[in-house]
């Protein structure tokens, strides 16, 4: 605490935490109660991004073959499988639930020289798969 003094003037006392942080209404939801993660229009997009994912994989699917299907398939049970077998925890959940991951690997394959439409078919899946488990997450 400070003592007022009339030749000092009064200054706050510096910001300390004191066990919180200062509160930043962006990031606090008790802070904004009406706030939430998945409102309507982040459902409705949300929505979208996985019926296109979706129908692409099964596009692309049904156009490649087998070994496209196959890797589909796999790719998109492998992350629930990755989870139930580290029981949600560790590192090998979170390279399963990172969203960036099959994201870059659609960009490279589309920029890129590689051409196999598995891998491709299959990043698809697990984007979707990504897309369609987050908000079950979040509840």
């Amino acid at each position: 605490m400070s003592v007022r003094t009339p030749e000092a003037p009064a200054r706050p006392a510096p910001f300390t935490g004191g066990g919180r942080t200062a509160p930043r209404p962006w990031r606090d939801r008790a802070a904004t109660a009406s706030w939430r993660p998945d409102t309507r229009p982040f459902g409705i997009a949300r929505g979208a991004l996985a019926l296109f994912l979706a129908a692409f994989a099964v596009f692309e699917a049904q156009k490649y073959g087998l070994s496209t299907t196959l890797a589909a398939l796999l790719l998109f049970a492998a992350p629930g499988l990755a989870h139930r077998a580290v029981r949600g925890r560790g590192p090998v959940a979170r390279i399963a639930s990172n969203g960036w991951i099959p994201f870059a690997v659609l960009v490279f394959y589309t920029f890129g020289p590689l051409v196999w439409p598995p891998l491709f078919t299959a990043a698809l899946a697990w984007q979707l798969r990504i897309v369609l488990r987050r908000p079950v997450r979040r509840g």
